[in-house]
């Protein structure tokens, strides 16, 4: 009996055209893609693979033919980013990465990028985009979720009411965005605040005065504000879940992977203990 072939899961090939350093932590690459499908959200993310050292993995590259020959420890290490832009005319992908020296992965590769290097990405996932019934709009995050916030401010209907609140370290790394929309955009600094992380966005959104209609909340970053503010908008607010985007896409201290188990981890108990 012969052996099953493996289940493709191809994944798709860009190429770095440039780099651009946006502020001094936040290094933007542009990269060309012939098989980007644009889903139409903006929040729309890609999971980039990089490869292990030393490891030569088939190309094109394909997943499902790693996950079956090669042992887990030389599998390519994942990370999810949200697309800045996409440009289908010039097929330009732009990815933005947050670099803080030489922690992690994905910084310090943006950081070395040169023209003609390869990156290997699956997706695009996302599922949030503004929408034009709103009243107004609400995006809160970090510098983690500034490429789904700057796309959607770019993307809101002319003349929509946007409240915006982000959370950097200092005003050297606020970035400008274009857009025809009505933009109130709030930077809060973590330098010499003290106090856990968001700390500001929390205190910023409990504080505000909601203006009438229906808003559209988008609620991104840590995983210990967004926490906070799921209580807040949900409870105090009275917020419908549809009204809302949430993720908690990162944990302070731990890297993606760490994070990824540590839910899953959660997940199981919960399950556990509804079975009972």
């Amino acid at each position: 009996m012969s052996t099953p072939a493996p289940r493709s899961r191809r994944a798709k090939l860009a190429v770095v055209r440039r780099t651009e350093r946006v502020t001094p932590h936040m290094i933007r690459v542009v990269l060309r893609c012939d098989e980007f499908v644009d889903n139409g959200t903006t929040d729309h993310y890609v999971k980039l693979l990089f490869p292990q050292p030393g490891v030569e993995y088939p190309d094109p590259l394909d997943m499902g033919v790693v996950r079956e020959q090669f042992p887990s420890e030389q599998w390519p290490t994942m990370r999810t980013y949200t697309v800045r832009s996409w440009d289908d005319a010039a097929k330009e992908l732009t990815i933005d990465f947050v670099h803080h020296g030489d922690e992690g992965i994905a910084g310090p590769w943006a950081a070395t990028a040169q023209p003609g290097d390869k990156l290997w990405f699956n997706g695009p996932g996302g599922a949030y985009s503004p929408q034009e019934t709103a009243a107004w709009h609400l995006l809160v995050g970090d510098e983690s979720a500034l490429p789904a916030i700057g796309a959607a401010i770019e993307a809101l209907p002319p003349g929509a009411h946007a409240k915006v609140f982000v959370e950097v370290q200092d005003e050297t790394e606020e970035q400008k965005f274009s857009g025809s929309g009505d933009v109130e955009l709030t930077w809060l600094h973590r330098a010499g605040r003290g106090g856990e992380r968001g700390d500001g966005l929390v205190e910023a959104v409990e504080a505000l005065e909601f203006p009438p209609g229906e808003v559209q909340a988008f609620v991104h970053g840590e995983a210990g504000f967004v926490l906070r503010l799921r209580r807040h908008l949900f409870t105090d607010r009275g917020l419908a879940r549809e009204q809302v985007s949430l993720s908690g896409y990162w944990r302070l201290g731990k890297n993606e992977d760490g994070w990824q188990a540590e839910k899953s981890e959660t997940a199981r108990k919960e399950r556990a203990t509804a079975g009972n």
